[in-house]
């Protein structure tokens, strides 16, 4: 299992990349295994405040749709265009590079005291074990 050391993770099975007041977020090697080989990501909020854990796209898999959920309180900055429809389409990259490549979201973080409640990666791997 893939769990960098530098990142934090949720509960929910997103990763967060946090540098100065920027998150990058994507879902974790775990979640993305789970899901299996996906189809489509749809993120209709940039460009909106979204608060820590409300949905803020969704994730479409062959068998399954997942909701995905916001680690921090943040505007919406980018979405990353290899996985959007209109221009890269190709959400496979999740599948084969879901810490690098195959991020989602890029963030404004509204209220940095959050960073505090993610979970470090032994406490994430504790929950997936």
């Amino acid at each position: 299992m893939n769990l960098p050391e530098e990142l934090k993770y949720t509960k929910e099975h997103e990763w967060v990349r946090v540098e100065g007041n920027i998150a990058t977020i994507g879902i974790t090697d775990f979640a993305q295994g789970e899901l299996g080989e996906l189809v489509y990501i749809e993120v209709e909020t940039v460009g909106e405040t979204v608060g820590r854990d409300e949905v803020f796209g969704t994730a479409e898999a062959v068998k399954t749709t997942s909701d995905l959920f916001m680690p921090l309180t943040g505007k919406v900055v980018e979405f990353n265009s290899e996985l959007s429809e209109s221009e890269g389409d190709n959400p496979g990259i999740i599948n084969e590079d879901p810490y690098g490549k195959g991020w989602i979201i890029k963030i404004e973080i509204q209220d940095e005291s959050e960073v505090d409640l993610l979970l470090d990666n032994n406490t994430y791997l504790e929950l997936i074990a």
